[in-house]
């Protein structure tokens, strides 16, 4: 069997030690589907998995990386063949299963999704689970009958990958957006994207209301804790807030108060396990929604020597939008 690149993460006796290697094609998990690898990105949940920072990896030795644009090499699954381009994002690749940082990976074929035509496998990744995962959350609000007209809309942690796509989207399909970012220095990028006004992030930080003035018909949030207990407390009537992250904490000190003295809600948005239909879905949307033109402004380009270094940059909130990985 051949060998190729790849970043492996062993087990250590404090922590995890981690570097780009040589890594034995034998060595693959089982799978269906065999693929190389082309292209990947680095999310906020590969940053934690990629230091150490959160116990995102399962079992060792892992190769991290969440999602993965490649090209089908071999398959004995019915609905791939040698040559399809494809597209994978969660299903616990690169936490229990070995993952995208690689120059192959074997897979099940029900976790592939086709690559839209109109999309190219750059492309993809530089949206990566982070640009899918805000089309899921934009779908969401979409699906609770959000509209335009209904007033604002604010997005937490906007300068982020999540935020950067969720802005994007939103600003093309016509609502209003509010950006909410701790880095004032990035309102020029924001307003670039389609955000029409920037609140900085401590107007969201201090210990919530029950309830407080309503501001936004509905938000977009990937920080979580006392960042999403203010944005539910400020949403108006009969509102709704998706949630996909938890940059700033996994708890929730909020009330009951919007929920029942507002009829607002708390749409959970999960890209790991989501349906295929969903799935295809997002990326049939992603294709058609989000403009080519400020993909490409938030977006910039390493190689999988890089990744290490990166992962800690986007924890550490230094990172604008979207990094995408070249590993070939």
């Amino acid at each position: 069997m051949a060998k190729f690149k790849a970043i492996v993460i062993e087990k250590a006796e404090k922590g995890q030690t981690i570097g780009l290697t040589e890594f034995d094609e034998a060595n693959l998990m089982d799978g269906d589907v065999t693929v190389r690898i082309g292209w990947s990105t680095i999310n906020y949940k590969d940053g934690l998995a990629v230091t150490g920072k959160a116990p995102v990896v399962r079992c060792f030795p892992m190769i991290p990386g969440i999602d993965f644009a490649g090209q089908v090499e071999v398959s004995t699954h019915p609905d791939w063949k040698s040559g399809d381009k494809v597209i994978l994002n969660g299903w616990g690749l690169g936490e229990t299963h070995l993952g995208a940082y690689a120059e192959k990976a074997r897979v099940k074929g029900q976790w592939l999704v086709r690559l839209p035509p109109g999309l190219s496998e750059r492309e993809a990744m530089a949206i990566g689970t982070a640009g899918y995962t805000a089309m899921l959350a934009v779908m969401a609000l979409e699906r609770h009958g959000l509209k335009p007209g209904d007033g604002p809309v604010l997005v937490t942690g906007a300068a982020g990958g999540v935020g950067s796509v969720a802005i994007a989207l939103l600003a093309r399909l016509g609502f209003q957006v509010t950006a909410s970012t701790g880095r004032r220095e990035e309102a020029d990028y924001l307003k670039g994207l389609g955000a029409s006004e920037i609140v900085d992030r401590s107007e969201l930080s201090a210990p919530p209301k029950p309830l407080a003035r309503e501001r936004w018909a509905g938000g977009i949030d990937s920080v979580g804790s006392t960042t999403l207990a203010n944005l539910l407390s400020m949403t108006k009537y009969g509102g709704a807030v998706a949630a996909c992250g938890l940059a700033g904490g996994m708890d929730l000190p909020a009330s009951v108060a919007p929920f029942i003295l507002r009829g607002v809600s708390l749409l959970g948005i999960d890209s790991v396990q989501c349906s295929p239909k969903l799935r295809v879905e997002a990326w049939r949307r992603l294709e058609s929604d989000l403009d080519r033109g400020k993909l490409e402004e938030m977006t910039r380009q390493i190689g999988l020597s890089e990744v290490i270094g990166a992962a800690g940059m986007i924890l550490e909130g230094r990172v604008r939008g979207r990094i995408v990985v070249m590993i070939r």
